[in-house]
């Protein structure tokens, strides 16, 4: 059976059609196995109180929805607002959703994380999550990383190379333009953000278009509790969170890694496919359930 389903997934491997182009996938870097399944697995119910902001923890110019999903942000001046997630994290590999839309984003539009000890309401226009050490963001007009009210630079970099020693002298020689262009001509962000918070190994990062883009920052504080968080000064502003899934720091089940190397060769235009899999019923059933 198993040379059967290597040969079956290597003839439909071959004809799967091109994905729709974008600007990230270049950008991406291998992801672990825990992130890979993770990413991979069938997200929790919608309704899950990870989901949630937090009513208190918000800034008074921020307006809840009924569910606690969703938060707009009130047409006023001089002022910066943001808001956390109602339940945070101190251990485990966690992926959040948040959805929005790039016209209602204005400047200083910033998602990340904080501790509970970071300001959510300032006055002027500037960058709120981030501007203290208890807060690391991600501003996403000028695609630079915030932390302790300092600019560390822009993200995503450039691909990371490893093919011989001459091209790796190159990209050194190279990177600080590389960086400065992408300084200079910010990428769009789509309107879905995947959040990715490994509180065990300390480091947050973030998914665009299915493409990780590497560890935006490392050397988190451990042992503490980290929530999603946004800011904005954008009136009309409206960010939707949902906590997709998590895990423990123990390394995936053997069984949920065959499963993600079946669905990575089949690739998603082959996944209604499934069932015509040489798999026993059960194993199908299982390759759709957690997907």
């Amino acid at each position: 059976m198993g040379i059967l389903l290597s040969l079956w997934l290597c003839s439909k491997a071959d004809d799967s059609p091109l994905s729709s182009p974008s600007a990230f996938p270049p950008l991406a870097v291998p992801t672990s196995s825990r992130l890979a399944v993770t990413l991979n697995s069938f997200p929790v119910a919608p309704g899950d109180s990870r989901s949630h902001w937090n009513s208190v923890h918000c800034s008074p110019h921020f307006l809840l929805s009924a569910c606690k999903q969703e938060v707009t942000r009130s047409p006023v001046e001089l002022s910066s607002d943001g808001v956390r997630a109602d339940i945070g994290v101190k251990s485990g590999l966690h992926v959040w959703e948040l959805l929005w839309s790039p016209e209602l984003r204005g400047s200083h539009a910033v998602m990340g994380i904080s501790r509970q000890s970071c300001p959510l309401q300032s006055s002027g226009y500037n960058v709120l999550i981030g501007r203290d050490s208890q807060s690391w963001g991600w501003e996403l007009k000028t695609n630079h990383l915030w932390h302790d009210g300092k600019s560390l630079g822009p993200y995503p970099g450039t691909r990371k190379s490893c093919h011989t020693e001459a091209v790796e002298d190159l990209r050194t020689q190279s990177s600080t333009s590389s960086h400065t262009k992408l300084a200079q001509n910010p990428l769009s962000i789509p309107e879905r953000i995947l959040l990715v918070l490994d509180a065990d190994a300390g480091t947050l990062g973030f998914v665009v278009d299915g493409s990780f883009l590497d560890v935006a920052f490392k050397d988190l504080p451990r042992g503490v509790e980290l929530f999603p968080a946004v800011s904005s000064v954008r009136g009309g502003a409206s960010i939707r969170l949902r906590y997709l899934n998590g895990t423990t720091r123990d390394p995936p089940a053997l069984m949920a890694l065959c499963g993600l190397s079946i669905r990575q060769v089949l690739g998603q235009q082959r996944e209604n496919q499934m069932d015509k899999l040489p798999l026993p019923s059960c194993l199908q059933h299982y390759l759709l359930s957690t997907h």
